[in-house]
């Protein structure tokens, strides 16, 4: 289960993204972007929708996946969640590059 601080601070750091929100889901959070998910804050993670878009704005860091929960399919693991410029930019990429489907 990840902390509400933590939950609404990544909101905080993708708003330059669009309107940005969270919602509780299964005892953890989707993250949405202008109503679209575009990934999920599972136990204190952000975990991003697998596009390959993100792979060229990756750090380093960010490059590895792996499910956010049991049965999931792997996602990108965001550790640097301290740079508002770097999530609003994936979170933002994630948003425009997935399809109608996804929403």
């Amino acid at each position: 289960m990840s902390s509400p601080d933590l939950v609404q601070y990544i909101v905080e750091q993708a708003s330059k993204a669009g309107e940005v929100r969270a919602r509780k889901m299964f005892g953890d959070y989707a993250l949405y972007c202008n109503d679209s998910v575009v990934g999920l804050i599972c136990d204190d993670y952000l975990y991003l929708k697998p596009i390959k878009q993100l792979e060229p704005l990756l750090h380093e860091d960010d490059r590895h996946m792996r499910p956010p929960y049991d049965g999931a399919k792997p996602h990108f693991v965001i550790t640097d969640v301290d740079d508002a410029g770097y999530v609003s930019l994936l979170v933002r990429t994630v948003a425009a590059n997935i399809s109608d489907k996804h929403k």
